[in-house]
């Protein structure tokens, strides 16, 4: 996409693009200085001089750029081909395995760049992304569909893998897969016919490996199933290289007070980032629940008072899982504010800064010294960009621009 700014140059070669008269959360207007992917500058407008390479976000509110901590590009944009029956996380996992012996890479390929290009268009510099390690004679399908959208889409947003790796997959399948590129060891333990023995053998590859896991963890509204607890017990000593991160953890929103505040403090004490994945988990569970029935969310607000680190995600797009999404975060922290009770401030902290610490990656937005990994949403304020979600944006990665959005609108109406 072509660029609304030009680089300058400043006297010892840094390029350089200004950011101007840009609203940033808290409400002050400033102009914002970027060199070397960096933000190196936030000042009052009137002490800016005039300079090559300016872009006027007058009407636009500056915000550090989504990150996205738990997607399936593999699965993206298949529902059409599936036509699955909407229903509950059973029946979607029941879909897609019965589909999945018919996916290709190259069509995983098309659909996984579709899915990341959008949410990039959107806004979201960094994704990561769950591939699943498929039933059968190549397991590697989708591993290798993924690892070459990464690879295509590498200068304009930063793709990490995690192989989900069923039950009945074996270890050589998940082996082959780190070696072939994936970051991180990954699977759904809970939903397996011996769910510590499953969890314990993935640890131990990964502790092999020396990598971190990301666990799809507790999905589902049954408080006898803690998955969880066991995962904090079993990395407590994992060194800081090795991080450790819990998808889902639906089951963490039916506990009782006691033992929540037990279970969130093994979390805590074990460095364990949480991912809250609304949009899916609104979807799928409580449907057992025709009345009264419980949100199906994660407990974001007892994460966030003990001082876990939560991300938020669009987890599914348009896949058996979820039949709607639009790769966009604002609709994510739409949904936490609405199902999640917590503030439109937290919400997109979840979405953004949260979102990239569980995914290990560098402070961004604009303040002095952060990654000028940057979006400009046509807004009054976050309140406003998270209610209407505008498309008019800017997206900038490492302080280049690389996506623009604007929109057209006309009323015709009598005057």
């Amino acid at each position: 996409m072509d660029s609304d700014t030009t680089d300058h140059r400043t006297a010892d070669g840094r390029a350089v693009c200004v950011l101007r008269n840009a609203r940033v959360p808290g409400g002050a207007v400033v102009d914002v200085a970027l060199a070397d992917g960096r933000v190196v500058d936030v000042r009052d407008p009137s002490r800016s001089a005039a300079a090559a390479g300016e872009l006027d976000l007058t009407g636009y509110v500056l915000l550090p750029a989504p990150a996205e901590p738990h997607a399936h590009l593999d699965k993206a944009f298949s529902w059409d081909e599936i036509r699955p029956p909407m229903g509950d996380l059973a029946s979607a996992i029941d879909a897609w395995r019965a589909h999945s012996e018919h996916l290709t890479a190259d069509g995983i390929a098309v659909r996984a760049e579709r899915a990341a290009r959008t949410a990039l268009a959107n806004g979201t510099t960094a994704i990561r992304s769950h591939v699943d390690l498929l039933v059968g004679d190549d397991p590697l399908r989708g591993v290798e569909a993924l690892v070459a959208v990464r690879e295509r889409l590498r200068t304009a947003i930063d793709i990490q893998l995690v192989a989900l790796c069923p039950y009945d997959v074996g270890d050589a399948a998940l082996e082959a897969a780190l070696d072939a590129g994936v970051d991180l060891v990954g699977g759904s333990p809970h939903h397996t016919p011996a769910p510590s023995s499953d969890l314990q053998r993935l640890l131990r590859v990964a502790e092999r490996r020396g990598v971190g896991v990301d666990m799809h963890t507790d999905e589902q509204l049954d408080p006898d199933v803690l998955t969880l607890e066991e995962l904090a017990k079993s990395v407590r000593d994992w060194p800081a290289h090795m991080p450790v991160t819990a998808g889902h953890c639906v089951s963490l929103g039916v506990l009782d007070a006691e033992t929540l505040e037990r279970v969130i403090a093994e979390v805590r004490d074990s460095r364990i980032g949480v991912v809250a994945l609304p949009i899916t988990n609104l979807y799928l569970q409580g449907r057992q629940h025709p009345v009264s029935t419980p949100r199906g969310l994660t407990a974001v607000r007892a994460l966030l008072d003990a001082g876990v680190v939560v991300g938020a995600g669009g987890d599914n797009v348009r896949d058996p899982f979820n039949p709607l999404g639009r790769s966009d975060a604002l609709e994510t922290a739409m949904l936490l504010v609405t199902a999640g009770h917590v503030t439109a401030a937290e919400a997109y902290h979840a979405v953004s800064t949260g979102a990239r610490a569980v995914m290990g990656l560098p402070d961004a937005g604009p303040h002095e010294g952060a990654v000028a990994d940057l979006l400009a949403v046509r807004a009054d304020g976050l309140e406003d960009a998270i209610a209407s979600a505008p498309a008019d944006r800017y997206v900038f990665k490492a302080g280049r621009l690389v996506a623009a959005s604007h929109v057209r609108r006309s009323l015709h109406v009598p005057l």
